[in-house]
């Protein structure tokens, strides 16, 4: 049996939504345009008036934002809003540039916690569950925006945070978590650091994990099951469209229903910026038709997904969202070929290797050079050195065959990489330095 949060949308025919969208989004472009000097500016730049608006299929009349967008207009100058208005602010821990600033106001809390509820809930969460939340507080959005949803859906919040990892396993024992909510690289930390105590994860309560705010492959997905025992679940936010719960995986895990109430999806072609089918990858775009603060036409995300209407066995009619491929800005090209880190990811976790692992690009004598750092475990550690050699070797033709060019392999003793209780650092690209 399926566990919904608001089955009157989940599950709502497609004419409906639609009906709902439409509305929303016809109030939202009036609102930009009186209210925020930037969306006017923009429209009157191409000669549209709010009154051209006139249902969802409008929106292609639209024109982009992108991030340098709230850069440009830092802190607070694409908000709609008057400051007294906002019950809270956010910004993005971004490492280039001023943080981008997103605000809320009571309403904008609401349905964000809603849509991050719908997420637990299709995690089997339930009011009587102890939801563990070891994301970040703070300007990020990941800490608090579980914490609300698990508060809305009736169920304990523990503010755990990320940090303090023997706390965090002393938590998870003596409070009895049942659901935890991190970044997968902390996940495989925490399951990393209870094995080394000596802790049973599988005598833990914990039954699901819901994870997000970095990239990971399905391999990862099988570690961390494995290391925690659990059942672990994909989520997807940005700070700039409301933070984790945007959308979300059900229990199919075929993509990740996307909350459309509020958040309207499209895929476009990055390059001629044309909107693309069902099915086909390119640049995932976000309109915020349900916010009052900061309500962002055609926000583009830099994210690699595709979109997918098919009927899905949850019962959820809300379009899904196939796990993005990478990011935009994500993506390194090396030596003319587009190479995202999932990749290389995926070649490690297959041929057996523990997904701890940097990537390290430079250019010597004006070509890339990319090498790839990945711990050994123990037992290979302890191996002779022809042995090591064998291995990398493997993984080297490994790599080639699935990204088409050569890498460097290096092997380096276990544990001695960085580890993240937060975004893990997968790539250091000293081509821009």
């Amino acid at each position: 049996m399926q566990n919904y949060f608001t089955p009157d949308i989940e599950t709502a025919s497609r004419d409906y939504l639609t009906a709902i969208q439409s509305a929303r989004l016809i109030k939202m472009v009036e609102n930009c345009y009186k209210h925020v000097p930037f969306y006017k500016q923009k429209f009157d730049e191409i000669g549209l008036l709010p009154g051209d608006i006139k249902s969802i299929a409008d929106i292609t009349k639209l024109p982009f934002t992108i991030k340098q967008d709230l850069r440009d207009n830092y802190p607070f100058g694409l908000f709609a809003v008057p400051k007294e208005k906002l019950v809270r602010v956010h910004a993005s821990s971004g490492t280039t540039g001023k943080q981008t600033v997103v605000g809320y106001t009571k309403h904008d809390i609401s349905i964000w916690s809603e849509s991050a509820a719908r997420a637990l809930a299709a995690a089997g969460a339930t009011q009587g569950d102890y939801i563990h939340i070891s994301y970040g507080y703070g300007l990020f959005t990941g800490g608090l925006g579980l914490h609300y949803a698990a508060e809305k859906l009736g169920a304990t919040a523990i503010p755990v945070s990320s940090g303090n990892t023997n706390r965090q396993m002393q938590i998870l024992q003596d409070f009895g978590s049942d659901i935890i909510c991190c970044t997968p690289s902390y996940a495989m930390y925490i399951g990393e650091s209870l094995k080394a105590a000596g802790i049973d994860s599988a005598k833990l309560p914990l039954r699901a994990g819901i994870f997000g705010a970095e990239a990971w492959s399905e391999n990862m997905r099988k570690e961390i099951e494995k290391s925690l025992n659990i059942k672990a679940y994909d989520i997807y936010g940005l700070s700039e469209i409301a933070g984790p719960g945007v959308a979300f995986e059900c229990s199919e895990q075929k993509g990740m229903h996307i909350n459309e109430d509020y958040f309207y999806p499209e895929i476009i072609d990055p390059d001629t910026l044309e909107v693309l089918p069902d099915g086909v990858f390119g640049e995932l775009v976000f309109t915020c038709i349900g916010k009052e603060a900061l309500p962002l036409v055609r926000y583009r995300t830099h994210d690699i997904s595709a979109l997918t209407h098919e009927k899905c066995g949850c019962g959820r009619t809300l379009v899904k969202m196939l796990k993005p491929k990478g990011r935009c800005d994500d993506m390194l090209i090396i030596r003319g070929v587009n190479v995202f880190p999932s990749q290389i990811e995926h070649v490690i976790l297959s041929l057996g290797m523990e997904p701890n692992y940097q990537i390290v690009v430079d250019r010597k004598n004006n070509l890339d050079v990319m090498t790839v750092k990945i711990e050994m475990s123990d037992a290979l550690f302890s191996d002779s050195v022809r042995v090591i050699e064998e291995q990398e070797k493997r993984i080297k033709d490994a790599m080639h065959a699935t990204l088409g060019i050569s890498a460097i392999i290096k092997l380096v003793e276990p544990r001695s990489l960085p580890r993240s209780e937060g975004k893990a650092v997968r790539v250091i690209d000293n081509r821009h330095i």
